[in-house]
């Protein structure tokens, strides 16, 4: 039986992140040997995953990579706030987003190796073994185009792509601040769904039908109403952030530029999130409930 030495142990805790304690049982269990002690650890780190793998992640963040026409978003999760600003779930999500680059899809990241020679799906087994909650690779979006591309995060909440044909650089991660903030649904009146439109003008029409007012003067109001309605949800009609006298149009026309299309990915959107009542399972744990 080899030594188990305090370097021994503190060589697999830096390999592995792992707890000394489990590192000295994993040492003890391989006799001393540091690849199948660390083997071993991540076999019992995929055992503790599988545990985590049915509770909520609606925390997280997105992660941005750009590289030769390439731009993707990627939206790691976790259960908690607090694990999503831990410095390996940070590395994490920048070693993925940097992966996703040469990845069509979510599952073909996850089969992507990294740097370190893991696949994602790997470094995300590990990854939960180390902050103690469930990490997912929830979602990614790419953009490959020759034509000017931003990528821009916000506070690691929100992430967007623009692409722009013309324009510029400037232009473009202007824009994607301005899509990060205002949320628009379409770019422009012409992307609104036609019974969207049709439901505007049954709502405009009988705001007005009592007005008494002649028909043609009621058609105005209704266009004007459903006009003003659609600019608002649209990229285009919206005021520019960067500059609220003029809109998004006006901008993009005098800097001779087009949007192509834009992509906004916010952490946790769409995913039903588990609200404790803190008092109740307590109570129902002490047999009160």
């Amino acid at each position: 039986m080899a030594e188990i030495t305090a370097s021994l142990v503190k060589e697999l805790r830096e390999r592995t992140g792992a707890g000394m304690m489990e590192c000295k049982k994993a040492l003890t269990e391989n006799n001393g040997d540091v690849e199948a002690s660390a083997e071993w650890l991540r076999k019992q780190g995929l055992a503790k995953a599988d545990k985590k793998a049915s509770r909520v992640a609606a925390e997280g963040r997105i992660a941005a990579a750009q590289a030769d026409g390439k731009a993707v978003l990627v939206e790691i999760n976790s259960e908690t706030d607090f694990v999503a600003k831990d410095a390996n779930f940070l590395a994490f999500t920048e070693a993925a987003a940097d992966a996703a680059l040469s990845a069509a899809d979510v599952d073909a990241l996850k089969a992507t190796r990294l740097a370190s020679g893991e696949t994602v799906e790997e470094a995300r087994s590990a990854l939960i073994a180390k902050v103690g909650e469930n990490v997912q690779v929830r979602r990614m979006a790419r953009v490959d185009s020759a034509n000017t591309v931003a990528a821009y995060v916000h506070g690691g909440r929100i992430g967007v792509l623009v692409e722009l044909k013309g324009g510029n650089d400037e232009l473009a991660r202007g824009l994607a601040m301005h899509v990060a903030a205002m949320n628009p649904p379409y770019i422009s009146p012409a992307h609104v769904p036609a019974d969207f439109v049709a439901k505007e003008k049954e709502i405009a029409l009988a705001q007005v039908k009592d007005t008494g007012k002649p028909a043609e003067i009621l058609e105005k109001m209704i266009s004007g109403k459903v006009a003003k309605t659609v600019n608002e949800l649209c990229l285009t009609g919206q005021p520019y952030v960067l500059d609220t006298n003029q809109t998004v149009e006006q901008t993009l026309k005098a800097a001779g530029a087009e949007v192509v299309g834009f992509v906004r990915l916010a952490v946790g959107e769409g995913i039903e999130k588990q609200t404790d009542d803190f008092a109740s399972e307590v109570m129902k744990q002490a047999g009160l409930a």
